[in-house]
Parts: C-alpha cells; structure tokens; sequence
C-alpha cells in the first residue's frame, strides 16, 4: 500500500457517516479557501513583485502544501494545483468584490466552516484526524480530490 494510500484510508476511518462525509465536503473547500484568504490578507515585509500570481504568504503556503501533494502522488498532486489555483482566484474576487475586507469574510466563514466540522464529528462519534497527526490537514481535500478521481476514473 503506498503511503498516499494509508493516509487517504486513516483518515477515511473517522469519515464513514454520510452526513459527516456531506458536512466535509462542505466546509473542507470553505476551511481551505479561509485560510487562503487570511494568509492573502496578510502584509508581506517585501517589495511587491509585478506578476499574474503574486508572492505572499498565501502562495507561499501552497507552493509548499503542493511540494507534499506532488510527492504523495504527482496525479493527485496535479488536481490539487487546479483546487489551490481556484483558491487563489476566489480570494482575488472576494478582495476586488466584497463589501467586507477579505480578512472579515474569511474569519466569519473560518469560524462557521470549523464549527460544522466538530458537529460533523459529534454526529460520527470519532474525533478529527488532524488531532493524533497535523498533517491530517492537509489529507482532507487528497481525500476529497480522491472521490472525485474515483468517479472520474482517474488514478491518484
């Protein structure tokens, strides 16, 4: 079994309820989004860098969330580049959009995301992954990502 494997299925072992999974599927996007908004609201001590994507510490944190992605499974880690991309779009639109500041939205929305998460584990009876290993973290969207590679019948 590969190591991407029994991380995907440890982590499956505390999501086997379907509204657990359903509550999942919702607020790990959110909860993933949120973070990227609030590590994009940051400042940064550097100069800005003219470019399509810029250096902050919300891609900063990706290009290194996509280095562990890639060496799970370089399949997986691919769609999971899109997923982050997206991430990084939707932070864009909220700050341009958004009558609220981007960090505002992203601390409301952080809040109820993980508030849905713990009565998804309440409605499971186990408690979340992320509490033995932190790295369960980042598990959760390679979990998600690998429903959607399944039914895609792609190979991760």
């Amino acid at each position: 079994m590969t190591p991407l494997q029994s991380l995907l299925d440890e982590y499956g072992e505390s999501h086997r309820n379907s509204t657990n999974k359903a509550i999942h599927w919702l607020c790990v996007p959110v909860i993933v989004w949120t973070v990227v908004a609030l590590l994009w609201s940051l400042p940064v001590p550097w100069p800005a860098i003219d470019s399509p994507v810029p250096l902050n510490w919300a891609t900063l944190a990706l290009l290194l969330a996509q280095f562990y992605y890639f060496r799970l499974s370089p399949s997986l880690g691919l769609g999971l580049l899109g997923y982050n991309l997206l991430m990084i779009w939707l932070a864009v639109l909220v700050d341009t959009h958004a009558s609220w500041p981007l960090w505002a939205v992203a601390l409301v929305l952080f809040v109820l995301a993980w508030i849905g998460q713990f009565i998804g584990h309440m409605i499971e009876g186990k408690k979340p992954s992320f509490l033995r290993d932190l790295q369960f973290l980042l598990i959760g969207p390679a979990w998600l990502m690998s429903f959607l590679y399944q039914r895609l019948g792609l190979r991760y």
